[in-house]
C-alpha cells in the first residue's frame, strides 16, 4: 500500500513589476555612465616642459578618479539588477506540521496568523509566522523557537532579523536552520607607548544565514588618527557585507575610495576571515595584514596571503584564502605590531611555536596568553599597537532542543 505524500503547492514572490523595471532602468542608466568614464589614459610620450608634465600628472590623477567612480557605478547596476530580478518561493506548510505549530502555540497563549515557508536564493528555507500573545504577557521569541523546535524535532533559531518579543501586535518572525558549529570570541590589545588610544580596530559580524565574519584593521601609524582610519574601514565594510556584497567588491569598493581619497599617508591594513557555520568553512582575505593562524590541537597552520594595503593600487589582485574547518578549531589574527614584537625569536616562527604548546581552551585566555607572551619577549615595550583577536569553533551540544534534525523539508 502506497502512503499519501502531502506536497504543498509550491509559489513565487517577485518584486512588483513597476519597482523591477525602474531598478532595471536605475541599472542600465548606471551601466553606461561606467562604459562613458572608462577608458585608457592617454597622453604624448615626447619631451615637455615641467609645466605641462604638471598638467598631465593632474590629468592622469583626475582619470584615476573616474576609473574609481566607473568601478562604483558598474558594482551599484550589478547589485540592483540582482535585486530587481530576485524571486522569493513560498508554500504552504504541510498539514500535520501546521496542526503541531499551532497546537503547541495555541497552549502557550499565542495566536498564528500567517505560516508558511520560504524559500530565497542562496539562503536555507525558513518558516515565517505571523504570531501574537493573547494572554501570559509578552514572551521571548528565543523561548517560542525552542518550543517549537522540540515539537516539530528540529534544530531551529530565530532569524536575527525576527523580532525580539512575542507581544500583543501581530508581527512576523522566521524560524531559521540552526548551524551545527558554535562560536565564541575574545580579544586582547595594547596601546603603543606615550598613546591614550589604539590605532587598530576590530569586529565580529554575525548575519543570520549562519555566517561570522571576523575584521581587524590597523591604521598607519598610531593614536587617535590612526583609529579614525581603520574605524572608518570597518564601518564601510560592515555596511558593505549587511548590504549583501560580494566580499572582493566590497574590499575593492573600499579600497577604491582610499585610492581617490589621494592621502598617501593616512592607509590602513585590513583583515578578514569570513565563517560559513553551516558548511564549517572559512575564506581569509588580506589588504596588507599580518600573517593569521589556524590550531588544531598542537598543530598550527600560518595563514600568508602578501598583499599591500587599501588605497595604494586602483585593483586588489590578492585571491582568497579558503579552509576546512572542524570542531575544537581556532583562528587567532593579529596586527603587525604583535609579529613585530617578535623580531628576536623570527616573528611567524615563535608565534607558532607558541600556539602549538599553548592549553588554554577559552578564546579570551587566549588571546591575553598571547599577549603576555609577546610583551615579555619584547621586555615590555610596546612599540607599535598590539590587537590579538580568537575565534573558537565547536560542534553545537546534542542537548534538548538542539538534539533533534536539522532544517525543513524541501
Amino acid at each position: 500500500m502506497k502512503t499519501k505524500v502531502d506536497r504543498p503547492s509550491e509559489n513565487v514572490l517577485e518584486i512588483w513589476e513597476f519597482g523591477k523595471n525602474r531598478l532595471l532602468g536605475y541599472a542600465d542608466s548606471f551601466r553606461e555612465l561606467a562604459k562613458n568614464l572608462k577608458g585608457d589614459f592617454e597622453f604624448s610620450s615626447r619631451e615637455v616642459p615641467s609645466r605641462e608634465r604638471e598638467e598631465i600628472l593632474m590629468a592622469r590623477n583626475q582619470w584615476e578618479n573616474r576609473q574609481v567612480l566607473c568601478d562604483h557605478l558598474a558594482e551599484m547596476a550589478q547589485i540592483m539588477t540582482k535585486v530587481a530580478l530576485e524571486v522569493f518561493r513560498y508554500r504552504p506548510v504541510e498539514e500535520r506540521r501546521r496542526r503541531i505549530i499551532l497546537h503547541t502555540l495555541k497552549q502557550e497563549g499565542i495566536a498564528v496568523k500567517d505560516l508558511f515557508y520560504i524559500e530565497r536564493p542562496g539562503k536555507r528555507t525558513g518558516l515565517c509566522i505571523a504570531m501574537s500573545s493573547v494572554k501570559h504577557g509578552s514572551r521571548k521569541a528565543g523561548e517560542v523557537a525552542d518550543l517549537l523546535s522540540v515539537a516539530l524535532n528540529r534544530r531551529l533559531s530565530m532569524s536575527l532579523n525576527s523580532p525580539y518579543q512575542v507581544d500583543a501586535q501581530f508581527r512576523s518572525f522566521m524560524l531559521v536552520e540552526e548551524p551545527p558549529f558554535v562560536v565564541m570570541t575574545g580579544s586582547a590589545r595594547a596601546v603603543r607607548e606615550n598613546e591614550v588610544c589604539s590605532g587598530d580596530n576590530y569586529a565580529f559580524l554575525e548575519s543570520e544565514c549562519g555566517r561570522v565574519t571576523m575584521l581587524l584593521a590597523d591604521g598607519t601609524g598610531s593614536g587617535e588618527k590612526a583609529g579614525e582610519d581603520s574605524g572608518r574601514v570597518l564601518d564601510l565594510m560592515e555596511k558593505l557585507i549587511e548590504a549583501d556584497f560580494a566580499m572582493e567588491n566590497a574590499v575593492n569598493l573600499i579600497n577604491n575610495a582610499f585610492l581617490a581619497r589621494g592621502q598617501e599617508k593616512n592607509l590602513s591594513t585590513l583583515d578578514i576571515c569570513d565563517l560559513d557555520l553551516y558548511e564549517g568553512t572559512c575564506a581569509f582575505y588580506k589588504a596588507g595584514a599580518a600573517a593569521s593562524f589556524i590550531k588544531r590541537e598542537y598543530l598550527v597552520e600560518q595563514i600568508d596571503i602578501r598583499s599591500l594595503p587599501l588605497g595604494i593600487l586602483q585593483s586588489m589582485e590578492s585571491e582568497a584564502v579558503t579552509c576546512e574547518l572542524t570542531d575544537g578549531d581556532y583562528i587567532i589574527m593579529m596586527t603587525d605590531g604583535v609579529l613585530d614584537a617578535l623580531e628576536q625569536n623570527h616573528y611567524e616562527n615563535a608565534m607558532k611555536r607558541m600556539l602549538s604548546e599553548m592549553k588554554e581552551r577559552n578564546p579570551k585566555e587566549m588571546a591575553e596568553r598571547i599577549l603576555q607572551f609577546v610583551l615579555r619577549c619584547s621586555q615590555g615595550r610596546v612599540l607599535d599597537d598590539m590587537t590579538v583577536i580568537v575565534l573558537g569553533m565547536w560542534e553545537s551540544s546534542g542537548g534538548s532542543p538542539s538534539s533533534g534534525k536539522r532544517g525543513f523539508p524541501s
